[in-house]
């Protein structure tokens, strides 16, 4: 073809592609064989359409025009077959077999032999993981037939009976290399965006047709379908551009008491430190503060349930050693691994709330390492121990799942990994051999020496790439090495280390960078890609032989054992500025206030989480996380200026806590197996021990805790979730609603003193339920009206006092079923009621914002008082209004959408008032704690607060992110909040999907925030003077 044809077949290709004819385009493009379209092909192979990708492949090449395409097609039609075994479509892998794969038959007979044993294997993805770990399925093609080297060369020696060579997941190239990880590395990427094609002229010298395949050069690979592997929180942007930049500066010094073995950082609070010890001690460091929180004497937690061998073990000897200790991925579990048979396991809950968790009776002598996976998507412990077995272990239950036998020697290591999404484990023992297990019962898939034979300890990059040992041999060789996982073969030694070791080297690896290892009184460090030693430090002197090692996950600290007992933190400049923000989490407020924003408010642990994350906007300075009024900076605008004398004055400055993650406190989402619509009520039973809610549907829910080994007291705790409890007949308390629409009903109900029924109504008929069988008793008063609010009188359970939905109150005697009284003095429906046995009054309040005192004695009305409504608000026609009695039976809290107050009784006097900013999220419902020293406030933004009863001053504000999903909807809320009867930091809220969360602080603090300072007397005392104006309360405004 001439080149002017030429010409015109491009300007046709552009033409076609800019007026998006895309079928049409890549038809002529296959046709003529002029413009191969890279982008294209690329995107056909990443999307499987492997019949299009052959077609337009066979437009620039045949299967047997030379090595390379021979090898290309191959790789497609063994895609194809392999995808149909998995599917199970035995008919389809056939055909495909004899039709597509048959004519390489003739090049290698052995090898297409095994290809067709895939058709006999009932899961045939099983066998082929170690091919997808290990190897690349690469034919090495020849024009004449040639030998094919084991598939697991160099890595297995003891191949499985049935060996495979063609694997999924393997790459489609030309001229691809043999190393899988090598793809990993450098990896081709589809492009985000998809330009216009710039197709060449007719001159150009991509113009070629079969002359070599698709004119890329032997060392060019096609784009494949295997992404980098990658882990959450992990950045490459920060990675150590100089030697300059390890931590190698001494900026903290511990003493543990005994000589520390084993150490790790916690992979979130960066800061936190575990250490175990030669005597068995545990402890846990803040580092930047130098402060021990949790110090643990080893202890046997249940010595009769562990074996005979144990105990005579512990009676012969009972000194006791850790070997390994270890964070779980999520630093909610540690595990300690000790020199006698077992693994304890602990929970972590923040602050020094270290909890046991399950005790594991694990091997025959020493355990000797202990690791984390997540086999099956599921937290699992994976140990190993003198017993010369591998052991797999749930988590959370302590049952074994797997044990995996095959050394010939004590095991003296295991590093779980996966890749591809495939789970396995290397393990080595003293003599040296390495094996790789999968979690089945199939043994080991590789079996090869360690450089020295020697004790290894292994360990992959922080990205997963790239795999590397460190181990000392009998005679005190040290080696640190790393592999070449597709071969099985030391890839690269590292040079430097002493002749003869004093004891086993121990190495670490950071930022995907550098390696460190103890060695000779010090810590030398390498780069990766460099065999030479990059420097060593002696860390100020002091440190024993070999000294122990742990960087952090960010690599900014590196813990390091001494002598005496000691641990010294090394850190660089960004780890000496993470010391310092947790050595000081908050700052001097006054120093920011402007006239346009108050004091910000600190989180501790957010402050630390912005200090150490990834995209640091400025590595110069220490970094504090600045939370607007709901934890969202968009929000700062409802912050309401200070700009009073207390702005100077430091003895009046006081700390709000802001809590925006799950781990700042103890939160619990009880079971709701039942389909139910919003928690319209709530309410603790008076023993403590169980919680009722009412859904908008009518029906009760009971959550009863149950006393056990977990739960001693049997009262409600976040710790231990409770059982959704119903009776043996599976009955259900439902209200009437005969004639109503129970969504649209306004719900209530009252628990007698003994908890034995209950009185519940939702728009239809008061219902009178037993609660222990939830048998409805009786059922009284159908509407219309409809009772709206319900309150038992404190000295007589058969009075009850029924709110009404026409604004009535009716003073309701239920054993002789009369009503002895009817109040009126609202205007709409009332909203609450609540008696002081010290006054004999019953106050009420209503949708018309007004609150009455009645005498309970005669039922006169003493009192009325509509709420001071800040200027400028606009309540809604349907606002509730809550009250309730303080625990001194004088004062009583009213709640509005608009407002928390606190109101003398005799007096009807508002002596305190806290008001939300005019921008911010309307009040949901607020309740005293059981001790009337705290208020507990939910928001329509799904924020719950915390007040100090004594002045309304907000002391911890819970935002959504510490308790609800990240994608929750914006209509997901608390509607209302219970307080615990005995427990004064204890809450719950009930919200609008039908959950029900139980809040509680961390064990480590025992309250909810920082108690401002005590004014005019003791804190405990209600103000007595009224504050004038539309807010009482000086602090930040939500």
């Amino acid at each position: 073809m001439s080149s002017l044809s030429r010409e015109l077949v491009f300007l046709i290709l552009q033409f076609l592609d800019e007026e998006k004819f895309r079928e049409t385009v890549h038809k002529l493009e296959q046709e003529s064989g002029f413009f191969f379209n890279v982008k294209y092909f690329e995107d056909e192979v990443h999307n499987g359409n492997w019949d299009e990708v052959e077609r337009y492949l066979s437009g620039f090449t045949k299967v047997d025009d030379n090595r390379y395409s021979m090898k290309i097609f191959f790789e497609i039609r063994k895609q194809k077959y392999l995808e149909a075994l998995d599917k199970h479509d035995r008919s389809k892998a056939v055909d495909i077999l004899v039709k597509d794969l048959r004519v390489f038959a003739s090049f290698n007979e052995e090898l297409f032999k095994e290809i067709t044993q895939l058709l006999t294997l009932e899961n045939f993805r099983l066998t082929l993981m170690l091919f997808i770990l290990f190897s690349y399925a690469s034919w090495p093609f020849q024009t004449t037939p040639a030998p094919v080297p084991s598939p697991l060369a160099g890595w297995m020696s003891n191949p499985s009976t049935v060996t495979h060579p063609a694997v999924s997941g393997g790459g489609i190239g030309l001229g691809a290399p043999t190393n899988p990880v090598a793809i990993l590395k450098h990896p081709r990427t589809p492009p985000t965006n998809n330009p216009a094609v710039d197709y060449p002229s007719g001159d150009s010298d991509h113009v070629s047709k079969r002359t070599r395949p698709i004119g890329i050069s032997d060392e060019v690979n096609l784009p494949v379908n295997i992404l980098p592997v990658t882990y959450p929180g992990q950045s490459h942007s920060q990675a150590f551009n100089t030697p300059d930049d390890l931590p190698k500066n001494v900026a903290r010094m511990l003493n543990q008491g005994s000589s520390p073995m084993s150490m790790d950082f916690h992979p979130l609070q960066q800061t936190l430190l575990l250490v175990g010890t030669n005597m068995g001690d545990i402890g846990l460091w803040e580092v930047s503060s130098r402060e021990r929180l949790v110090l643990k004497n080893f202890k046997v937690w249940d010595l009769p349930r562990c074996s005979m061998a144990l105990q005579a073990a512990l009676v012969k000897d009972p000194g006791v050693s850790v070997n390994r200790i270890i964070w779980s991925p999520d630093g909610s579990l540690f595990g300690v691994a000790y020199s006698k048979y077992i693994v304890q396991m602990y929970s972590y809950h923040g602050g020094d709330d270290v909890r046991q968790h399950v005790e594991i009776d694990a091997h025959v002598g020493g355990v000797n390492d202990l690791a984390f996976s997540h086999p099956n998507k599921q937290l699992s412990v994976i140990t190993c121990g003198d017993d010369k077995t591998i052991k797999v272990w749930d988590a959370v239950s302590g049952v074994r799942q797997y044990a995996f036998e095959g050394h010939e020697a004590p095991v003296y290591s295991v590093c779980p990994h996966y890749k591809e999404n495939i789970q396995f484990i290397f393990s080595t023992a003293v003599d040296g051999k390495i094996k790789a297990w999968l979690y089945d019962n199939m043994g080991s898939r590789v079996d090869y020496d360690a450089p020295g034979h020697c004790c290894t300890t292994m360990a992959y990059s922080a990205d997963g790439t790239r795999l590397f040992s460190c181990g000392t041999s009998k005679d005190g060789e040290s080696y640190i090495v790393e592999w070449n996982e597709s071969e099985g073969a030391v890839k690269r030694t590292y040079q430097g280390f002493r002749k003869r070791s004093l004891g086993v080297v121990q190495f670490d690896t950071t930022r995907n960078r550098f390696l460190a290892a103890g060695d000779e009184f010090s810590i030398k460090f390498w780069d990766m890609d460099s065999t030479q030693l990059l420097t060593t430090i002696d860390a100020d002197g002091g440190l024993p032989a070999s000294p122990r090692i742990r960087f952090n996950k960010e690599g900014t600290l590196l813990a390091v054992s001494a002598n005496e007992n000691g641990i010294k933190i090394l850190a660089n400049p960004d780890g000496l500025r993470l010391l310092r923000a947790f050595e000081n989490p908050s700052f001097d407020a006054p120093r920011v206030v402007s006239e346009n924003v108050t004091k910000p408010t600190i989180s501790p642990l957010s402050s630390v989480a912005a200090a150490t994350s990834a995209g640091l906007a400025d590595r110069g300075v220490p970094v504090v996380a600045i939370s607007g009024m709901n934890g969202d900076t968009r929000n700062l605008g409802d912050v309401k200026p200070r700009l009073s004398e207390e702005a100077n004055d430091k003895s009046k400055i006081w700390k709000l806590t802001e809590i925006n993650e799950l781990t700042q406190c103890r939160s619990l989402r009880l079971p709701d197996n039942l389909r139910t619509t919003k928690i319209s009520r709530l309410i603790y039973t008076n023993s403590g021990t169980a919680i009722l809610g009412l859904a908008s549907n009518a029906i009760h829910l009971l959550w009863k805790w149950q006393r056990n080994e977990h739960n001693l007291s049997g009262k409600a705790t976040a710790n231990v979730p409770p059982l959704l409890w119903q009776p043996t007949s599976s009955i259900l308390m439902t209200n009437d609603i005969t004639d109503t629409n129970p969504e649209e009903a306004v719900s209530c109900f009252a628990l007698s003193k003994n908890d034995s029924y209950v009185m519940s109504a939702s728009g239809g008929k008061i219902s009178l339920f037993n609660m222990m069988t939830f048998k409805t008793m009786t059922t009284f008063m159908p509407p219309p009206p409809a009772a709206t609010f319900l309150a038992f009188h404190p000295q007589d359970n058969n009075i009850i006092a029924i709110g009404m939905e026409d604004s009535t109150i009716q003073i309701y005697n239920v054993r002789v079923d009369e009503v002895k009284s009817k109040l009126k003095g609202h205007s709409k429906r009332i909203t609450g009621l609540a008696f002081s046995h010290v006054l004999n009054v019953l106050v009420s309040s209503g949708a018309d914002a007004q609150l009455c005192v009645w005498n309970s004695d005669g039922w006169e009305k003493q009192k009325s008082r509509f709420l001071q409504v800040p200027t400028g608000r606009t309540p809604t026609s349907l606002s509730d209004t809550r009250v309730q009695f303080h625990q001194d039976q004088i004062h009583f809290l009213a709640v509005h959408e608009t407002q928390l107050a606190i109101y003398e009784t005799t007096k009807l006097e508002c002596v305190k008032q806290w008001v939300p900013r005019e921008s911010s999220a309307p009040i949901s419902h607020a309740t005293f704690s059981c001790d009337s020293q705290l208020v507990y406030a939910s928001f329509l933004d799904a924020t719950v607060c915390v007040f100090s009863a004594a002045n309304l001053r907000l002391r911890c504000r819970i935002n959504p992110a510490a308790y609800l999903p990240a994608n929750v909807s914006s209509t997901i809320y608390p509607l209302v909040i219970a307080a615990h009867p005995q427990e004064s930091n204890q809450f719950a809220v009930g919200l609008t999907d039908g959950g029900v969360h139980v809040f509680e602080p961390l064990e480590a603090e025992g309250k909810w925030g920082v108690p401002p300072p005590v004014e005019n007397g003791s804190a405990s005392s209600m103000p007595t003077a009224p504050t004038g104006g539309a807010s009482g309360s000086d602090q930040p405004q939500r």
